[in-house]
């Protein structure tokens, strides 16, 4: 039985690998862009960035990708037999199996997949902010928001397998229009991307004037821009920045209200501006959670385990599912 394994953690547009101890430990990573190939068959592009990562991470440390074993963290809907069903971050690689995949390319034998907010939820409670919380859900902003739900020690993966879908519950209604093809969803106002649309919708509603000009037009305005200034503390971008934590904060409780959860876990991409958005959204949960006065404190902490946390879940999954 190995006491190392690869993990992947695989987002819209980037897919990190890192090797593994039973521990833990990260011994070594690579970074590489996620394709999004629409002509391929689904997920042969991406599988083929994957493996070349595994390999290049066996061939540093004398490993052999066959027997070694390898998870694979994915954004969407991911079936208990490990294929993806709808990615809507990655339609290309919508209906894969990328377990199949890699070992067609790789000869891989130990390989398993899950969600990759459940992979973060699984290493935040192995190794880092949710070690030792039995009850707590992991909210990943990202590109999308995804999520994982630690109940009594166990994770919930639903009858399917795509339970912790949380991105995809509607908090506005007849909202804005959403990659998996809904409206409203909560990752459309709350997430990376979510930050990026609204950027764009308050620049050209002549709200964000500062940063249009120092940009050159309303379009060319970025949510990285909005971040640096509202840490520099530009009234404008803060502003923005309070917005986009109400409804972080709208989504939380929901999330109390369903699950009576008392801890959150946040990670992904937009939780290194976390300074800007934490401290408003726990402000914002006291008037929108369901009988706050009457909960114990609602705790919403940022991730120990930063960008690393799906990788290393993805990597834990495949440790503990070694045949």
């Amino acid at each position: 039985m190995s006491d190392v394994a690869v993990g992947l953690d695989v987002g819209g547009t980037k897919a990190l690998a890192v090797l593994v101890t039973r521990e833990g430990e990260i011994l070594d990573e690579i970074k590489s862009s996620t394709p999004h190939d629409a002509h391929g068959p689904a997920g042969v592009a991406t599988a083929r960035v994957l493996a070349s990562q595994i390999e290049t991470l066996a061939q540093r440390h004398g490993l052999d990708p066959v027997t070694l074993p390898i998870g694979v963290g994915m954004p969407g809907m991911v079936r208990r037999d490990g294929r993806l069903a709808f990615a809507p971050n990655l339609h290309s690689a919508s209906g894969a199996s990328f377990p199949e995949l890699l070992r067609d390319l790789l000869g891989a034998t130990a390989v398993a997949m899950e969600n990759d907010g459940n992979c973060a939820a699984l290493a935040e409670f192995a190794w880092g902010a949710g070690r030792d919380i039995e009850n707590f859900v992991m909210v990943t902003l990202g590109t999308g928001i995804g999520g994982g739900i630690i109940a009594n020690g166990e994770l919930v993966r639903g009858q399917n397998g795509f339970g912790g879908e949380i991105g995809h519950m509607a908090v506005e209604a007849r909202g804005a229009l959403c990659g998996c093809g809904g409206y409203g969803c909560w990752e459309r106002y709350a997430s990376g991307g979510g930050l990026a649309r609204l950027t764009t919708q308050w620049a050209l509603e002549g709200r964000l004037p500062t940063l249009t000009a120092r940009s050159g037009g309303a379009q060319s305005v970025s949510g990285e821009d909005v971040t640096r200034a509202a840490s520099e503390g530009l009234s404008e971008a803060v502003d923005l920045m309070r917005e986009v934590a109400w409804w972080l904060a709208r989504g939380l409780a929901n999330l109390v209200a369903i699950l009576d959860t008392g801890h959150f876990v946040i990670g992904g991409g937009l939780s290194v501006a976390a300074d800007l958005l934490l401290p408003s959204a726990r402000e914002f949960l006291e008037d929108l959670v369901f009988g706050f006065a009457k909960r114990p404190p609602i705790v919403v902490i940022t991730s120990s385990l930063t960008v690393h946390a799906g990788a290393l879940g993805a990597a834990k999954v495949a440790l503990d599912r070694q045949p």
